[in-house]
Order: structure tokens, then sequence, then C-alpha cells
């Protein structure tokens, strides 16, 4: 796993860090860690430490998503065991994550025997806040159409069943013309009515991808991006 870090000029103190996980990785296509770029670019002029991660994906020989649950993990407690170096406050961490890397960022939280052997399993796993794009929740239907081999774990790997309290305050967006849209609506509602501070932000008309850069002209780039830095002031992170 590979971590493309860009530091702001700000001094290096306690200074929020977010990591970014693209979609896309459940395949062989064109979805790279630059894809958050402009993002990353963004928030580093804001302050904020900000890491495009180059996690496992279909890419990878014998991928699994069960290893790209276990990067993300990895990402937030080598992040917090590295914090000082990096001037980043270890309780002011922010994974984000579109589509697959949506999928993985929730599924690290709500499953806690999901870890990589290597890991020091001491260390705190969960982010301080959570932002998701338009991301697949039923693991059953991901295992089914892709992964039949994980067909008899595929209930204990599905957010969808398995709705309970457990994730930090989050903000989800999601293009009310994406397939997955009801299926996020219903997860989100489920994981509200359980105490899940959640944000649900919805974008008319749009499909999936909304924070792609170029996408829909740029609008849903440009607005996404403000609405996690607004999300981000309103907690304090900014």
């Amino acid at each position: 796993m590979k971590f493309y870090v860009l530091a702001p000029e700000s001094p290096k103190k306690k200074r929020t860090a977010i990591l970014f996980f693209v979609g896309g990785s459940f395949g062989k296509g064109p979805r790279t860690p630059a894809d958050f770029q402009h993002q990353a670019k963004y928030f580093s002029s804001k302050g904020i430490v900000s890491i495009c991660v180059d996690y496992r994906t279909g890419h990878d020989e014998d991928f699994s998503p069960v290893q790209a649950i276990c990067d993300v993990k990895s990402a937030v407690r080598w992040l917090r065991e590295n914090s000082d170096g990096l001037g980043v406050d270890p309780n002011k961490i922010v994974v984000c994550g579109s589509s697959a890397g949506g999928y993985i960022a929730v599924s690290s939280i709500m499953f806690e025997d999901v870890n990589d052997d290597i890991d020091h399993h001491s260390t705190n796993y969960i982010p301080n806040a959570l932002v998701v794009f338009g991301a697949g929740m039923d693991g059953v239907d991901i295992m089914r159409r892709r992964y039949p081999e994980l067909l008899e774990r595929a209930m204990e790997l599905s957010p969808l069943h398995n709705i309970k309290k457990c994730l930090p305050t989050t903000l989800w967006l999601c293009g009310t013309a994406d397939d997955l849209y009801e299926q996020n609506k219903n997860f989100v509602n489920l994981m509200i009515n359980e105490g899940n501070d959640i944000t649900f932000i919805t974008y008319e008309g749009m499909e999936h991808g909304i924070p792609n850069y170029l996408s829909h002209q740029n609008k849903s780039y440009h607005d996404t991006t403000l609405r996690i830095d607004d999300f981000l002031k309103t907690i304090g992170f900014v």
C-alpha cells in the first residue's frame, strides 16, 4: 500500500488528515488514486494533510475485497502511529470513499474481526469522521455478482445486513439517478434509526460518480468538495 501525500504549507502541528479511497477497485478499470487528486489539492490548500491511498484492488493478483477492507484499517492505524511525524492530530482523521471505496470504508468500521495480521491490532482503526459517495452496501449482492467464492461469508461482509450504531460522524452524498440510490437511502435511514449521526445529501438527476473531476461539467465535483469543506468546518476539523 502506498500513500500519495499532499502536505499543506501550514506548520507541522496537530492538523486534520483525510484519506481518500477511490472507487472501481473491484474491477480492472481505469480508476486510480489520482482520481481524488483535485480534492486532495483543495483540502491541502486548507491546511489538511491530504492522502490518496493506493490500496489493493482488482488489478492485484488473487484480489479479494477483504484485503481492501483490511487496507482501510491499516491506513488509519499507520496514520495514527505516525501522526507526529506528519504533523497530524490522531483524533482528527477523516476517511473518504467513493463507490467500492465507500463500501470498504464503511465495512472497515463495521466489521471488527476483519484485520491484516501484520497490523498492530491495539491501534484504533476507526476514523474520527467519514465521507461516503454512492457506495453499494449489500455485500450479498456484491459477492454473488463478483466473488462467488465468498458467498458463505457474504452476510458477515454486508453492511446492509449488520445494521448497528458504529459509524463516526458521517457525510453521505449520492445522486438520485445512481443505480445504488435507493439502497444508499435505505441503509442511511436504517443506520440513523440505530443512532448513527449521518447527513445524507442528494444530487437530483445525477448518476454514479458525482465526485469525479469533469463529471457533470464539474458541477457535482465543485459542490461535493464544498459540502465536505462545510462538513469539516461544522465538526471543527478545519
